[in-house]
Order: C-alpha cells, then structure tokens, then sequence
C-alpha cells in the first residue's frame, strides 16, 4: 500500500522504452541497439552517456521516428509516448507526434536551419503545419518564443538568416523551434558539444528553466560527464549498444558499479592544473604586437572594419605547450591562422626560432617547420587517398623519396599508437580518435619546430579525448616540438598547458603559468570562464563532490 501512495505521488511517465533492439536492415543484419529500456518522467532530466558508437543517438532517433529508411529498423520492444507505442505509429501519425507531443535539438544547429531561410520563418512553419493560427497570429507567438529564450533585439533576430547569429543564437532559435508547441517530451542530442563554456551554462540554464516552466521531460544525450554532473536527475550508461548501468545522479558520479562507467567517470579532465611554465626554454616561436583587421564591404554603403585580434603577444617555448583560452569570437583561430600565414596579419611579427615569417612572401620553406592540427579529422583526411599516402604527401612534396617516406610514416604512426599496417586503409574504416592520431602522424612526420593544435580535442569523447592529450605529452616529451594549443575547454587546458593566454574580444586579458592563472586569476574574465566551467565543484578522478573555493 505504501508503494502504491508513493508510486501515485510521482509524476507521470512520460516516455517509457522497453527492450527497445535496433538492427541493420540487411539480410542477417548486425544489432545496434539490444534491450534498452528506462523511463522519463515530467519535469525529469534524463542523460543518456556513452561514447561514440555506443547507441545513444539511435536510440533518440528511434523514439523520433526517424531511423534511416532502409539501413536500420527496431525489430523489438517498444516506445511509449504517453502511453502511445510510436513504434505502431504510421508516417502520418508520426509528422502529427513531433513538435507537438515529442521534439528533438540536435547538436549542429546549422545543419539544422535552412541556410537560405530567415530563422524567423523557419519557426513559423512548425505553427503553420500544426495549428490553425494566422499570420499575424503565428508571429506574435513566435517573438514572444524569440523572447523566452532570451535572445536580444528579437525583431532583428526573427529576420535574420542563421549564417548572422552567433553558435549560441542559433542553438537558442532551435530550442524555440522545438519548445515552442510546448512537446510533453524534449531529446537533445549533445546540444551544448561545440559550444565555450560560458554559452554552454546559458543554453544548459536556459533548458533547465522552460523544462520547469512546462513540466517537459527531458532526454540529454552527451558524452560530457561535466554536463551531467550539472544536469541529470538520473543516468543511463550505454555501451556498443547495450545498457551498462542506470541510476540516479549522485550513484552513478560517487558509486559507478561497473568497470565501464568508472573509466568514463574518471576520464572526465580535472580543473587542477598539472604543468607549470618550463624555466629558461628555448623559444620557437615569439609573437609581438600582432594585430588582424577585417574589411567587410557593403553595397549600401561604408565598408565595415572589424578588429578581430589586437596587440597580441606571447610566446611558446621547445617542449612547451601554450594553451589560447576563450570564448567564441574571442580571436583565438584568427591568431592560430596568422602564426602558420594562412591569413596574413595586418601587423605585429611572428617569429619562428628567431625569423619573422610574417614577412616571408615564399611560406613554402615555412609550411615543413610549422604544422597545423584541426578539430575536425574527417574533413582534413582525404577519403579518397589512404592513410599512408595522406601522410607521406608533405614529406614527398619537400623531395624524400616515397620509399624512404613510407618507412617515416610507419614509424610515425607507431608513436602515436597505431600499427603502420594500416597505411592501406582509408579514413572511414577508422573511429575518430584514431583518424586524430592519424592526423598527429601528419603533422609530426614532418618534424616541425611547431605544431599548432586548433580544437584538436572539443569533439571526441572523454576517454578518447585522454588518450589524445596524453598523446600530445608524449610527443613533446620525445620531441621536444613547442605546441600552441587552441581550446575553449579550460579542463583540457588546466591538463596539458604549460602557459595560458587569455583571450577577449581579440586582446589579451591575461596570460602566465597556468598554475596561476587557472587557480588565481587575476582578470575578471577569466574568473568568469572558469565559473562559467562545468561541475567545478566535482573530483571526478576520485568519485567525489568537493566543496567550491571560497
């Protein structure tokens, strides 16, 4: 009776999945999701968490019903949306579910708006396919939307094309395109992945309050324990497609049961730093005064000149690796592009062991000493050459015969941990962490003095996203190479940095040892952006809360 009253008291299931199994659909097709089940209940956060290939987003679009026709289908179990078995559900009632009972924000919102479409109009058609309202009508409603999710100048924005918003307002206009029907149920898919970490707390915030506001359940799918540490009321662990374990929270962070979760859990960097700035080192490279102006022309009349980096000094020592720290338009991939003269400086110098290069009109003696590592792998892999022949091209390209070049390579890809077997094989036959050693290999077998890491890790998952870093101290323990390493996650930064650089807006705010600056910053940003930084009052290494710093 007792179980009763408190089962009646709890809010209603929203989504209830059971032995939900999702296979290929080719003749004996392979299983890619076995037995998953867990319910979401109104007002409740859910995180789903794995790694890449563990099932997470094909389990979220199996509950959206949009697995690919014709490669995967569920051929068990159920799915329960209010009661209702989606799974049952025909293509018509489907179109009727989302937007109205269940949506979805995916984690790219600019592959999710319609590039050549006004992001206000874009909204408009979810109430103009689910509901008799008018024009005038429709609009009203979709401004106030605009304004619930705190955009700013929201005649502006309804107006605007995606490509004119920041990350951040994008991400917002999906929110509001998902919410504005206000679904029963809300599946977000690593909504916050590519995001710095101060717009990442306000779209978590942002989540957190309209979930309150309308009950919505809430599944989050992510592979940032930070974020579930922030977020989740209970956590379902997947790997390879099967369920690990499942709990509340605090169990799961504090008491992981299984090897699995413990790895995934302690894998999670600290905000504790580990390196401080080498003594008397070497300098490779020394950047002085540099700035970076933008002329944007207009048709209509005065062309408009953006100050992307101003007065940018630093400096990165042999076997250092100097991490360039902050938001989103805050100048760090524009300062990363001037070092290696992909875009040309409007002034300042950059020298490279003591010779200013951004002077030097011929780069190609230039490109051999100064190597580029990108944040996406895939796309900076040619799918249509093989691994060996990707990486042995600058060697080639500088006259070493390809015989001698392959042996380099295969020797190369042992130092970062992979066989030189695999040179034959091409890049979609390899996980993304591997395809990012792969492009280490790249940029390492050329023996530069510098190797400049852009978001080299923001996209892989926690534990691969370890093996990369402890990868990079590998290597510049062997080599003694100097690394300027880009990032907007201050724990990998707090992991593998020796110095940082603080940007804003362009300028340098603070820079030093980064015992210093990550535990006694001096600038106001850049205590915010560690404010700003997800759990920071969680040990993830030892499966413990800590108290935050008075």
């Amino acid at each position: 009776m007792a179980e009763a009253t408190h089962s009646s008291s709890l809010p209603p299931v929203v989504l209830s999945v059971q032995d939900l199994t999702v296979q290929t659909a080719r003749s004996g097709g392979k299983s890619i999701v076995q037995n998953i089940g867990f319910d979401v209940r109104a007002g409740e956060t859910v995180c789903v968490v794995g790694e890449s290939g563990s099932g997470k987003s094909v389990t979220s679009l199996a509950i959206m019903g949009l697995l690919p026709k014709g490669g995967l289908f569920a051929n068990g179990g159920r799915i329960l949306l209010d009661g209702e078995d989606v799974l049952k559900a025909t293509p018509h009632r489907m179109r009727e579910l989302r937007a109205t009972r269940v949506a979805m924000v995916f984690q790219e919102p600019m592959t999710a708006l319609n590039p050549v479409q006004r992001v206000g109009h874009q909204i408009d058609e979810v109430l103009r396919l689910h509901t008799q309202l008018n024009a005038a009508e429709r609009k009203d409603k979709v401004l106030k939307m605009l304004e619930r999710v705190q955009l700013p100048d929201i005649a502006r924005i309804y107006d605007s094309y995606p490509h004119q918003l920041s990350g951040g307002q994008r991400q917002r206009i999906v929110i509001a395109m998902a919410l504005i029907l206000r679904p029963h149920l809300l599946i977000a898919d690593e909504p916050t992945t590519a995001l710095d970490v101060t717009t990442q707390k306000q779209i978590l915030l942002l989540i957190r309050e309209l979930q309150e506001q309308e009950q919505t359940a809430v599944v989050f799918i992510t592979h940032d324990f930070g974020v579930v540490s922030e977020i989740a009321d209970r956590i379902v662990v997947m790997n390879r497609g099967a369920m690990v374990e499942t709990g509340t929270r605090d169990a799961i962070l504090a008491q992981p049961r299984e090897a699995y979760t413990r790895m995934l859990v302690s894998s999670v960097p600290s905000l504790i730093p580990r390196y401080r700035a080498l003594p008397d080192s070497q300098t490779v490279l020394e950047v002085v005064g540099l700035d970076k102006r933008y002329e944007e022309k207009s048709f209509f009349g005065k062309n408009r000149s953006v100050l992307a980096a101003q007065n940018v000094s630093f400096t990165v020592g042999r076997g250092e690796i100097t991490g360039i720290i902050g938001e989103s338009g805050s100048g760090k991939s524009t300062v990363a592009r001037c070092v290696i003269r992909l875009t040309d400086p409007s002034a300042g110098a950059v020298f490279l062991k003591g010779d200013d290069i951004a002077q030097v009109r011929d780069m190609h003696a230039v490109r051999q000493r100064v190597q580029y590592i990108f944040q996406d792998p895939y796309r900076s892999l040619n799918p249509r050459r093989t691994v060996g022949q990707s990486i042995i091209e600058g060697l080639v390209n500088y006259g070493m015969p390809e015989a001698e070049a392959l042996k380099k390579a295969a020797a190369t890809l042992e130092l970062v941990g992979l066989s030189g077997d695999v040179m034959n094989r091409y890049p979609h036959q390899f996980s993304g962490g591997q395809r990012q050693r792969i492009c280490i290999a790249r940029a390492v077998v050329m023996e530069p003095d510098l190797l400049v890491a852009d978001e080299a890790v923001s996209a892989l998952d926690v534990s691969v996203q370890a093996q990369v870093l402890q990868l990079f101290e590998e290597i510049r323990d062997r080599t003694g190479v100097g690394i300027l390493f880009i990032t907007h996650d201050l724990r990998v930064a707090a992991q593998i940095c020796n110095t940082i650089v603080v940007m804003q807006r362009g300028q340098v705010v603070e820079a030093g040892d980064a015992t210093e600056v990550l535990a006694a910053p001096r600038h106001a940003y850049t205590r915010s952006l560690i404010d700003a930084a997800p759990a920071p009052g969680w040990d993830f290494q030892n499966f413990r809360p800590v108290a935050k710093a008075a």
